[in-house]
């Protein structure tokens, strides 16, 4: 076994999930990641706690015999949610034989799939969570890259300094934290404001997602206002979406467009009120994820992005005495700051061009 593989179950066990004796684990993984899943019961035995493993969330084959061959209505599975609620930690390891094996399915379908499942998706997130990604040979396919190359990416990205890299990431959190308005400009197709006012924003370094990376909060509902263009395409529900175009009034989308498959962009945004109005804004900061991989686990976290999600606003990034906006959905989408672009804070240009003021050459980056 690769020793990095070690080092990656290392990593979740005790830097991500904070493993103890006597945790009940639940790892939800396709069974090509099976060499991480073996170290992570290494590690898992050496702690004393008890693992169950399960393909439910990464079975995407069976999950599309499932779907193709229901007749689009769901229930909430008790016996799922049950499962969910007597653990205390949960690994989802991303990792695929077919990245596109859901790509035939209905995608109002996949949106009422989801929707029956949110009751679990909100017990997930109220336990100690981890979600990575195994370097499978389709995911590197997808990347367009060999197998070796996409693993040495994935794990120069996953096992690093965590803390160096939370220091790093704190001097955007010291900017944003107690910031009203954020601005985000690119070019002549991107001039987006919100507030974040009183919502706290979090430093993202490989606890829940891994690799971290980023900067996070939530916008207040009604306080979009503007237009973007997300030029990095995404994949969902094993479609590709490019070039998707949205444009915000009064919080609320009232224009968008792609330029391929609109239609699962409209499901994503018909799947209730609050796939409508953002969710979450993100600052990409970790500078070792340096191409794009249609992986929006990394993607999000690249350096010189923004990434901005329709839906679900993350329990964390919301404070007390604001409105929460809630979703079945929570689809991320990518903004490239690098060129032609600025992050405003309250009026103060923090980042330009993809350089943030607190990095070297961002005063030459003005010019």
């Amino acid at each position: 076994m690769d020793p990095r593989i070690r080092e990656h179950a290392e990593i979740i066990a005790n830097h991500s999930v904070d493993l103890q004796e006597g945790d009940n684990v639940v790892i939800d993984a396709h069974p090509v990641a099976e060499d991480l899943v073996v170290a992570l019961h290494e590690v898992i035995g050496e702690k004393g706690a008890n693992p169950l493993t399960t393909t439910k969330r990464a079975g995407k084959r069976q999950r599309r015999a499932f779907l193709r061959h229901s007749e689009g209505e769901f229930e909430t599975p008790e016996h799922e949610l049950a499962l969910i609620e007597n653990t205390d930690v949960y690994i989802a390891v991303r990792a695929s034989d077919n990245a596109t094996q859901t790509s035939d399915v209905e995608p109002e379908t996949s949106a009422a799939y989801r929707q029956a499942r949110q009751p679990i998706l909100e017990e997930r997130l109220g336990i100690r969570w981890c979600l990575t990604q195994y370097p499978a040979p389709a995911n590197a396919q997808l990347a367009e890259m060999s197998t070796e190359g996409y693993e040495n990416f994935v794990w120069d990205a996953v096992n690093k300094d965590w803390e160096e890299q939370r220091e790093h990431q704190a001097n955007m959190v010291e900017i944003m934290d107690p910031a009203d308005e954020i601005r985000i400009v690119s070019g002549d197709t991107t001039d987006v404001t919100m507030s974040i006012d009183g919502n706290p924003t979090l430093n993202d370094h490989g606890k829940h997602n891994l690799p971290g990376g980023e900067v996070f909060t939530a916008p207040l509902p009604d306080s979009v206002e503007g237009e973007v263009l997300f030029d990095m395409p995404l994949y969902h529900q094993g479609r590709e979406i490019t070039d998707v175009y949205l444009e915000f009034e009064g919080g609320e989308v009232v224009d968008y467009s792609a330029a391929k498959n609109e239609e699962t962009l409209t499901e994503v945004l018909n799947t209730d009120e609050g796939a409508r109005r953002l969710g979450e804004l993100g600052i990409g900061m970790n500078r070792a994820i340096d191409q794009f991989t249609y992986n929006m686990l990394f993607d999000e976290k690249m350096g010189d992005t923004v990434h901005m999600a329709v839906g679900r606003a993350y329990d964390d990034t919301v404070s007390e005495d604001n409105e929460q906006n809630d979703s079945a959905a929570h689809v991320d989408m990518i903004v490239d700051m690098s060129e032609e672009s600025f992050i405003e804070v309250d009026g103060e240009v923090v980042q330009r061009n993809g350089t943030f003021r607190f990095e070297d050459g961002f005063e030459e980056s003005e010019n």
